[in-house]
């Protein structure tokens, strides 16, 4: 008889979900990333005891049809991709198809949601690998999902979860990245019966930062609104004098999408050569808009990594993005240009989509001041609150 066995399906299950799921703040991430992609303006989650024993994510979106709801649990079966060509211009923050799955493969879900086009809603219950529940039910058009004892059915992934408290912390700092990748949308965090977080939702980027940072970094920053062949870099940076000692408060987004990239990070402290001290860092919240079909978001289980057709391109322009708001600021010039006129902050789509800035044709062609010579950054370019 053969060594080799087939695993039976819910052993494969629950094993293709501890590589999507490892915690609470996991979940998080996926719900609230297929909220934003059903075009949610107001997104409200809810978490008990760091998420472990109760989480709740409720978003205003588009909702789930009751006859795709069922599917929606099948690995693989997606909306956001359809052929192997649609991987090389991913627009949205979830395509994999694996999320949803995980999730009840690890836990006791229940779903709540509703479409514009249905008079009544549809809730959803499932529970590890228990006969799914289907029933209607009254509720607003959009989503609402709830997760009860996370690893109920995996004691040994249960046993390598942080207390309590330090399970919540990773929930926060996640819906912080989120919301600052987001001024537009409004996140609400409950943690344990308190609300500690509550952005307006009013695009306002600086708003946030002082709600997630404090008012004496918000009142620190400079905007950065750049945009050079075809690669849009906004956001803002900490003037000199509001530098750290690590770079715990550098925030990096491609398509409003968190990730840590050395190569923005290299370029960002590369601007800021020669007006900080060694061993001090700016502070940083940089969106990084460029055509999909030029970076590849699929290359990291969790989608914190990605790879650029051209490095040198990406690094080049968020260096003399920050550059030029630097020199803006000390009041002189950059050396080799006139100012570009500057364009608001909501020029950029926040939403992670191209917009008609890089689709439209319209583009600075004025020279700017050459970046450093291209390196390989040395830092590690880690997230603020990874």
């Amino acid at each position: 008889m053969g060594k080799i066995n087939l695993l039976p399906p819910s052993v494969a299950e629950l094993i293709a979900a501890g590589e999507v799921i490892d915690r609470p703040a996991s979940i998080v991430k996926e719900l609230v990333e297929n909220s934003l992609d059903a075009g949610a303006n107001r997104i409200s989650v809810e978490i008990r005891n760091g998420g472990i024993t109760y989480l709740r994510v409720t978003d205003n979106g588009c909702g789930i049809s009751r006859e795709d709801l069922p599917t929606a649990f099948v690995r693989h079966a997606t909306s956001k991709i359809a052929t192997a060509k649609d991987l090389d211009a991913i627009m949205t923050l979830g395509f994999r198809g694996e999320a949803l799955p995980s999730i009840a493969a690890v836990s006791r879900i229940c779903v709540t949601t509703r479409t514009q086009q249905s008079a009544l809603g549809t809730r959803y219950r499932l529970s590890g690998a228990e006969q799914a529940v289907l029933e209607d039910a009254g509720c607003a058009v959009g989503t609402e999902f709830e997760v009860r004892d996370v690893f109920y059915n995996t004691p040994a992934r249960m046993k390598f979860l942080k207390k309590d408290v330090t399970e919540g912390n990773a929930v926060a700092a996640l819906l912080e990245r989120l919301a600052l990748a987001n001024p537009q949308v409004s996140f609400e965090l409950i943690r344990d019966g308190k609300r500690i977080l509550q952005t307006p939702g009013d695009g306002n980027l600086r708003s946030v930062i002082r709600l997630v940072c404090g008012a004496d970094v918000a009142g620190a920053m400079l905007p950065v609104s750049f945009l050079r062949d075809g690669i849009g870099v906004s956001g803002m940076i900490s003037r000199p004098s509001v530098a750290r000692s690590t770079r715990s408060l550098q925030t990096f987004f491609i398509n409003s999408r968190y990730v840590r990239s050395r190569t923005c990070a290299g370029a960002v402290e590369e601007a800021y050569k020669n007006r900080l001290m060694t061993g001090r860092f700016p502070a940083c919240v940089l969106n990084l808009t460029i055509d999909s079909s030029l970076v590849d978001v699929n290359v990291h289980p969790a989608k914190l990594e990605v790879r650029f057709s051209s490095e040198r391109e990406v690094y080049n322009a968020v260096y003399s993005a920050c550059l030029e708001a630097l020199e803006r600021a000390e009041h002189r010039n950059p050396a080799s240009q006139k100012p570009l006129n500057p364009f608001s902050l909501s020029d950029f789509d926040y939403s992670g989509r191209q917009t008609s800035l890089l689709q439209g044709g319209r583009t600075w062609s004025a020279p700017v001041r050459p970046a450093s010579p291209w390196i390989s950054p040395s830092c590690s370019g880690r997230g603020m609150l990874a």
